[in-house]
């Protein structure tokens, strides 16, 4: 079963804490052991995602097959791992955004964390909104749009 699931809003404090979901802590802890994350702004929304140590660690593996001076590679080692900013819980379920995850998120006092399975997402909560309707409408016309066989699950 995937470790971060569903929606869940949290507030977020003057001082850039927010606590993170429970049942999220505890999938992190039963994922690693431990109660580390790595967080970095979404490539592809204004979102912040967060990833288990062990499943951002995968992330290597794609690098590793490009040649190291290349410009693909420094590329996405800098999207990857140039604002990647490790975080962990304090003793209330609380963690500590940067300011410059805040702003790419366009947060203010609210958040939404959006479960992605092997990793989750935090959001702004109409901005959440937004992405869950696109997904859904999106998911749907592709569906609509396959095959008759694939649509099946032939």
């Amino acid at each position: 079963m995937s470790p971060f699931l569903g929606q869940h809003q949290n507030r977020l404090d003057a001082k850039g804490r927010v606590s993170v979901p429970a049942s999220y802590r505890t999938a992190l802890k039963l994922m690693t052991g431990t109660a580390e994350m790595i967080l970095r702004p979404s490539i592809s929304h204004s979102c912040i995602e967060a990833w288990p140590v062990p499943v951002f660690n995968d992330l290597e593996k794609d690098l590793q097959e490009l040649d190291v001076l290349s410009e693909e590679y420094e590329d996405m080692a800098t999207a990857i791992y140039g604002s990647a900013y490790p975080v962990e819980f304090d003793k209330d379920g609380r963690i500590l955004l940067p300011d410059y995850l805040i702003s790419h998120a366009g947060l203010t006092d609210a958040v939404v964390f959006m479960g992605q399975g092997a990793i989750f997402q935090i959001w702004e909560p109409a901005a959440a909104a937004a992405r869950a309707l696109e997904a859904r409408l999106r998911t749907r016309l592709r569906k609509q749009a396959a095959p008759a066989a694939v649509a099946v699950g032939e």
